[in-house]
């Protein structure tokens, strides 16, 4: 039987407790207890190496926690198993991890589109060999979603002939035509020019504005401060500080918070 969370009104529709991720002798996340409400902009920050993007893929299931417990809709994911000497385990089936990820979206660093597909015929195919829609149901809700991020005159551009910020826009509106509970974006401007991260965000602030639930790791400072309801500034693994982005920005308490908000000099309010 699966793990259920207690339930309130104003339960999360994502929560971690005490997640936990290694890799071999390199403990990454350290035990991350974290709520998603419906609604939630989350804004997640911090240096190199400090959890950022694998807290955001062992909450989609990218990558498998190594402890904690993940809750969907308040049901655990995974199969909590007990071995005869007492010790246990979970487990994961891969209709179960294929459900998470359509439910808990990602968009990446990297844009992943199939370089011979078209634009909507990347978005399509989630929808055709995913959640087995027909074909003309799947184009008509890919060319919504790319009329939705600004990409309308684009329906049938191979991502070769698009910019950097056209092709991520693509990534967004793949993920969104999946119609995903919770949509996290790993750094998605990080690999573009300077020049292109403007309408990336400014697709995303739109998102934000449809009331979508999303967590966002990123180094632009400014746009966390203007796009999140919640910031977390995590450090070596752990929740070091969190709050809004006034209290987070402006009146960090932690020492370690301060001094990263002083030397990033992308943030400006």
């Amino acid at each position: 039987m699966s793990e259920i969370a207690p339930s309130t009104t104003d339960a999360p529709i994502l929560r971690s407790e005490n997640l936990r991720k290694s890799f071999g002798p390199i403990e990454v996340l350290k035990g991350i207890d974290l709520d998603v409400k419906r609604g939630d902009r989350i804004a997640i920050i911090g240096g190199s190496g400090s959890g950022k993007s694998t807290l955001l893929r062992c909450l989609n299931f990218m990558e498998l926690p190594t402890g904690g417990k993940v809750f969907l809709e308040g049901e655990r994911i995974g199969t909590v198993r007990t071995a005869r000497d007492g010790s246990q385990s979970v487990t994961y089936s891969e209709r179960e991890l294929m459900s998470v990820r359509r439910r808990v979206g990602m968009v990446f660093q990297q844009f992943n589109l199939f370089p011979h597909m078209s634009s909507i015929e990347n978005v399509m195919e989630g929808l055709v060999t995913v959640m087995r829609r027909p074909k003309s149901e799947a184009r008509a809700r890919a060319a919504h979603e790319l009329e939705r991020v600004g990409l309308s005159d684009k329906l049938d551009v191979y991502p070769g002939r698009l910019s950097g910020g056209q092709q991520q826009r693509v990534a967004i509106a793949r993920a969104l035509a999946m119609d995903p509970e919770v949509l996290l974006f790993d750094e998605p401007t990080s690999s573009l020019d300077p020049e292109l991260v403007g309408e990336v965000l400014r697709t995303i602030l739109t998102l934000a504005e449809d009331g979508r639930t999303m967590l966002l790791v990123t180094h632009e400072l400014g746009f966390a401060y203007r796009f999140a309801t919640h910031v977390i500034y995590l450090y070596d693994g752990v929740v070091h500080e969190t709050g809004t982005g006034e209290q987070i920005f402006r009146n960090p308490q932690k020492e370690k918070t301060r001094a990263f908000i002083a030397r990033s000099s992308e943030f400006s309010l």
